[in-house]
């Protein structure tokens, strides 16, 4: 997974250290060259020093590839613009913003941002959004019987067809998004590393679908 961290704060360094001790392709983004420091000499990932939003310096670190990217610089603003760049403009699975006013939560979830707050406890919640393959609901149909929930697709169905992640009347794929672009799949279609899916799921068969996703909590 290639993931994009811009701000390099304490919360912003130890969350690039830990994904890159993680086995995570990571880019470190920042516009202080010194704050480069803090990731030490074991650091494997590659370092951009730029603004953040800058959208250069965004394709300078490949975003068009990226799989996740997490804005946690020390300001809000900065931070929600460079999330809905991500989300919006390069369509970016998966973008996690830091917030410090908790007022502003609800601006970021209209625009599909997760958000993390303290720097502890912000590491560690920034790791689970990036590897539990949760639910993520974007809308209910009808009374809320159906659901349309966008998932990563795990490396245990990597090379699956469609079929595989199919149940009648209960589970259909209806939308995969792969390279920035967004195709209807038929059953035959075969999932690729980095695919994002969307599916209508039945309300009933959520635990089902997520099961299928290799959630076995």
């Amino acid at each position: 997974m290639n993931v994009i961290v811009v701000g390099l704060g304490r919360m912003g360094s130890g969350l690039a250290k830990k994904l890159d001790r993680q086995g995570y392709s990571v880019t470190a983004i920042d516009q202080d060259p010194e704050k480069f420091d803090a990731l030490g000499s074991d650091f494997t990932g590659e370092k951009i020093v730029g603004v953040g939003f800058d959208r250069g310096v965004l394709e300078k670190a490949r975003v068009d590839r990226a799989s996740a990217v997490i804005a946690c610089t020390a300001s809000d603003e900065a931070n929600i613009v460079v999330a809905h760049v991500a989300r919006s403009t390069y369509r970016v699975p998966r973008v996690i913003a830091r917030l410090y006013d908790i007022e502003k939560a609800e601006t970021y979830r209209r625009l599909g941002i997760q958000t993390i707050s303290t720097t502890d406890w912000g590491i560690r919640r920034a790791c689970e959004l990036l590897t539990y393959h949760e639910l993520d609901t974007v809308t209910e149909i009808g009374s809320g019987d159906v659901q349309l929930v966008r998932a990563d697709i795990p490396s245990l169905l990597e090379g699956h067809p469609v079929r595989d992640l199919t149940v009648v009347g209960e589970i259909q794929v209806t939308a995969v998004s792969r390279n920035n672009e967004t195709f209807v799949p038929t059953l035959g279609t075969l999932f690729e590393h980095g695919d994002v899916i969307y599916a209508a799921v039945a309300s009933s068969s959520a635990a089902k679908f997520s099961y299928m996703l290799g959630d076995n909590r």
